[in-house]
């Protein structure tokens, strides 16, 4: 069976990277975040773990809708699990295994006589008490997360998927190619973005792959110029003409010769541009323009927080969210730098 062995550069710069502490750790801390927004319904949800009644187990989180009359209530909705639970405690019939946070981001809990937003209390288990309209913070902060996360990786991917692929092709093959997307890229770096976004909300309600979509078509040029600056010098060094004087084709070339070797370049930027597309896509709902109601937000958490200034948990709360998470990944994208820095690995003769 083949083992795939990294060469000694790479594992230099893995042992590096793993050297600078507080990029290591955010990046460990980081993925375990995102991991665990995958699986938020585990920790996060109105709805049970696991539910044991009269010789019955059932899984609601990830199973069917129970309704009330198959656990003993009247109503024939879905059963309240926490209501369920209370009726549980102390007696044979079963119990009833809650997230520890027991609400989902969309769910109102209200009180008589008293008006929303509710400061954190234990005994309710809002930690972070609740927005507004009754809405648990905390639950609409991890989703809120997980939007965010996923909206920026997604991002990532697509636009560095165009920006690499056009600006190999404009340091590489030059000439009337590259002055016609320079001009191309002129022109489309001008166009007012946020007016672009205003245009379109009022024409439609954008949602998540609106946004992504919209924000494509101008997230791709930055990483264009990188790739192209980096390819058309790499593509004068003595190793690409080897190869070509030897009769590769383009394609080998580009592939097997120049990418590699830029590969540091497209590394070291990822970290920066998931901290983007996490800013852009708050900034856009702080604004209005963003994802529709009642999707859980940073950006909603933070408008609600800035127009309640008295309730001071819902402003905090984001706050504190969103600067644990940007300092992490610009501890991540300062260690990657470092680590991939061809001046710490190069040998001049």
């Amino acid at each position: 069976m083949p083992v795939f062995n990294f060469n000694p550069l790479t594992l230099n710069k893995i042992k590096r990277f793993k050297s600078i502490r507080r990029g290591y750790y955010s990046f460990i801390i980081f993925t375990l975040l995102v991991l665990l927004s995958c699986a938020a319904e585990m920790l996060v949800n109105s709805r049970a773990l696991v539910v044991a009644y009269q010789g019955q187990w059932y899984f609601p989180t990830y199973g069917d809708i129970i309704p009330g009359t198959q656990l003993g209530f009247e109503y024939e909705y879905e059963t309240n699990y926490r209501v369920l639970k209370k009726r549980l405690q102390g007696s044979d019939s079963g119990f009833v295994l809650l997230p520890p946070i027991p609400y989902n981001p969309y769910e109102t809990d209200l009180k008589n006589n008293q008006f929303p937003p509710f400061p954190p209390s234990f005994e309710d288990q809002h930690y972070l008490g609740t927005d507004t309209i009754g809405r648990d913070v905390a639950a609409r902060l991890v989703y809120g997360f997980r939007t965010a996360i996923f909206f920026s990786l997604i991002l990532l991917v697509v636009s560095y998927l165009i920006g690499v692929s056009i600006g190999a092709a404009m340091g590489y093959f030059g000439g009337l190619f590259d002055l016609l997307f320079q001009r191309i890229i002129e022109i489309w770096s001008n166009i007012p973005f946020l007016y672009v976004i205003m245009i379109v909300s009022s024409i439609m309600i954008p949602n998540f792959y609106t946004l992504i979509a919209i924000i494509l078509v101008f997230g791709w040029i930055q990483m264009t110029w990188y790739m192209r600056t980096v390819t058309y010098k790499e593509k004068a060094r003595e190793y690409v003409m080897a190869a070509r004087a030897l009769g590769a084709s383009h394609k080998r070339v580009i592939f097997n010769h120049i990418l590699p070797n830029t590969i540091s370049i497209i590394v070291t930027f990822i970290p920066f541009s998931i901290a983007n597309g996490i800013i852009a896509l708050t900034s856009l709902d702080y604004l209005g323009f963003g994802l529709p109601a009642p999707t859980p937000s940073w950006g909603e958490l933070l408008s609600q927080g800035s127009n309640n200034l008295e309730s001071v948990w819902i402003v905090s709360s984001v706050i504190v969210a969103m600067t644990v998470i940007l300092v992490m990944v610009t501890f991540i994208g300062e260690a990657i730098r470092e680590a991939f820095d061809p001046k710490k690995h190069t040998t001049y003769e």
